[in-house]
C-alpha cells in the first residue's frame, strides 16, 4: 500500500498515465496529474481520483521546457509538501524512416521522452534525496531494446530512458531512492487503436501470448515499483510485453 505517499505522474491525463494515476490512487497515494493539453480529460482523472478517497490536483505542463517543469514541481511541492514517487510517463511519437524523418521531429521527440524525464528528475532530486525516500519510475519501451523501424527517434529516446535510468539508480541508491524503468509492450492505447488492422495482427503475431497488453497491465507494474515489496530494485528494466522481447 502506498498510503501517505505523494506521485507524480506525467502524461496522466490518458491511456497508460491515466491507468498509472487511478492505480496509485488505489494503492493509497495522492496523485499530481501532469497533462500536456487535454484539460478535459486531466479533470476527469481528478475526478476519478478524488473518487476513490484521494487527494488530487492536475497541472498544465509540457515537460520539454525546462523552466515550465521546474515551476511545476515547485507548485506541486508547495501544493502537496513533498514528492515520494515521479513516474515519468509522458511521450509523443513523430514516426518515419529516416530518409523522410527531419531534425525537427527527432528533437521533438528526444526533447518530451528523454529530456522531460531529466528535467522532472533534476528538479525533484534535492527534495527526494533531503528526505531520504523516494521512488522513479520511467515508462521506457521495448523498442529501446530492439530497435524499430520508422521509430529511431522514438526507439532512441527510450534507450536513453533506460540509460538514466541506470545512471540516477546509482546515484541515489545510497539515499534510500530506487529508480527502475518499465518497458512496455504493444498496449492497447489510443496510439495502438490507430494502426492499420493489417499492422495491428502482424504485431500480434509475433506476441508468444497473442493478444495486446492493457494499460492496467502497465499500471500494476508501476505500482509494485512504486510499493514497500520493490524497496531491494533499483535500476532494473522490467519488461511488460507478453514475451514480445524475450
Amino acid at each position: 500500500m502506498l498510503k501517505g505517499n505523494v506521485a507524480v505522474v506525467t502524461g496522466g491525463s490518458r491511456g497508460i498515465g491515466r491507468a498509472i494515476a487511478l492505480r496509485l490512487a488505489k494503492e493509497g497515494a495522492d496523485v499530481a496529474v501532469l497533462y500536456a493539453g487535454n484539460e478535459a480529460a486531466a479533470a476527469e482523472t481528478v475526478a476519478e481520483i478524488e473518487a476513490l478517497g484521494q487527494r488530487a490536483k492536475a497541472y498544465r505542463c509540457d515537460v520539454a521546457d525546462y523552466d515550465g517543469t521546474k515551476q511545476t514541481v515547485e507548485e506541486i511541492l508547495s501544493d502537496f509538501g513533498a514528492v515520494d514517487i515521479l513516474v515519468n510517463n509522458a511521450g509523443i511519437t513523430k514516426d518515419g524512416l529516416i530518409l523522410q524523418l527531419d531534425e525537427a521531429k527527432f528533437s521533438a521527440v528526444l526533447d518530451t521522452n528523454l529530456k522531460g524525464a531529466f528535467y522532472m528528475i533534476k528538479h525533484l532530486y534535492a527534495p527526494m534525496m533531503r528526505r531520504r525516500k523516494g521512488r522513479i519510475i520511467n515508462i521506457s519501451s521495448v523498442v529501446g531494446l530492439t530497435g524499430n523501424a520508422g521509430q529511431a527517434n522514438y526507439a532512441s529516446a527510450k534507450a536513453g530512458l533506460i540509460g538514466l535510468t541506470k545512471s540516477v539508480a546509482k546515484e541515489l541508491a545510497g539515499r534510500n531512492i530506487t529508480c527502475n524503468a518499465v518497458a512496455p509492450g504493444f498496449i492497447a492505447t489510443d496510439m495502438t487503436d490507430a494502426m492499420p488492422e493489417k499492422a495491428k495482427q502482424a504485431v500480434l503475431s509475433s506476441i508468444p501470448m497473442k493478444r495486446t497488453g492493457l494499460p492496467e497491465d502497465i499500471a500494476a507494474a508501476v505500482a509494485f515499483l512504486a510499493g514497500e515489496d520493490a524497496g531491494y530494485i533499483t535500476g532494473t528494466v522490467l519488461k511488460v510485453d507478453g514475451g514480445l522481447c524475450m
